[in-house]
């Protein structure tokens, strides 16, 4: 791994800057001498921060699901320090149930969030970057992209369509400069799936399987989100950084082992994809 000391201070925007992730993307943003914009619905938790860094630290309220919101707090962030250089894309919830237990509204609103608002703040961050001769964008995605899985259908489809976004992304805005990485977060203590959480009203018919599930999440255990931080702020300092990284080992290994049942079965039914067409 190869970084560079960066011309210092350089100014982030962070979205969900206010716990979780968002905070600990700020705090280290902060601790290697940069300066930040950090966004959320309530700012109000970041005051001690604020308080902290000699105006190194803005907040600024900020709902990304509102598409006038994100362009003008977008143009407001860049007002503030002369430009922006990192957008990280990091405010997101989490959507519990099974496929038919979801409603519209509860489907509409969390894709609202954790897919149009991180489309939003793209679409309006590039042109500051372009202005600024380049910059790095990085949207924050979870290791449940790579496949659907019992309970969070929704939080996974919403990942993966922010996931094939930005890979469209990537290309279009490499000629300005700007380099784009997607983050494949592991299960890190942020309080996604409490304050973030938004819960299907339960039917019986699936009692069995949500049990089943209960018992095996209990296992898990939460990773420092200082730590995904730490690699994050060595992702940004890279000359050429990776258009994705998969954030925590045991992670790496779930999105691995998926990887590996994925090209096994490829190859088990090549003779029939084979079979739909020429070649």
């Amino acid at each position: 791994m190869t970084t560079t000391a960066p011309p210092q201070p350089r100014v982030w925007f962070i979205t969900g800057a206010s716990r979780g992730l968002g905070r600990a993307f700020t705090e280290a943003a902060l601790t290697g001498g940069d300066r930040v914009i950090a966004t959320a619905r309530d700012v109000s938790p970041l005051d001690d921060l604020v308080a902290t860094h000699d105006g190194a630290l803005v907040t600024l309220p900020l709902d990304v699901s509102d598409h006038a919101a994100v362009v003008s707090t977008m143009d407001k962030a860049a007002a503030v320090f002369g430009g922006l250089d990192v957008v990280l894309n990091s405010a997101g919830q989490f959507l519990l149930g099974m496929i038919e237990e979801t409603t519209e509204q509860q489907a509409r609103a969390h894709l609202d969030t954790n897919f149009f608002g991180a489309l939003w703040v793209a679409k309006a961050a590039i042109p500051h970057l372009r202005r600024r001769g380049g910059g790095r964008l990085l949207q924050v995605s979870s290791m449940g992209s790579v496949g659907g899985h019992a309970s969070v259908g929704l939080y996974g489809a919403g990942k993966a369509a922010l996931e094939a976004m930005t890979e469209a992304l990537a290309m279009e805005v490499a000629q300005f400069g700007i380099a784009v990485t997607v983050l494949n977060a592991g299960g890190y203590d942020t309080g996604l799936f409490t304050k973030g959480l938004t819960n299907t009203e339960p039917d019986p018919a699936y009692a069995d399987l949500r049990a089943e599930l209960a018992a095996m999440w209990s296992e898990g255990a939460s990773d420092d989100p200082a730590k995904a931080a730490a690699v994050v702020r060595d992702i940004v300092n890279m000359p050429e950084p990776p258009r994705r990284v998969i954030l925590g080992g045991t992670s790496f290994d779930i999105v691995r082992d998926i990887a590996r049942q994925r090209q096994a079965d490829l190859e088990r039914w090549e003779e029939l994809s084979r079979a739909a067409g020429r070649g």
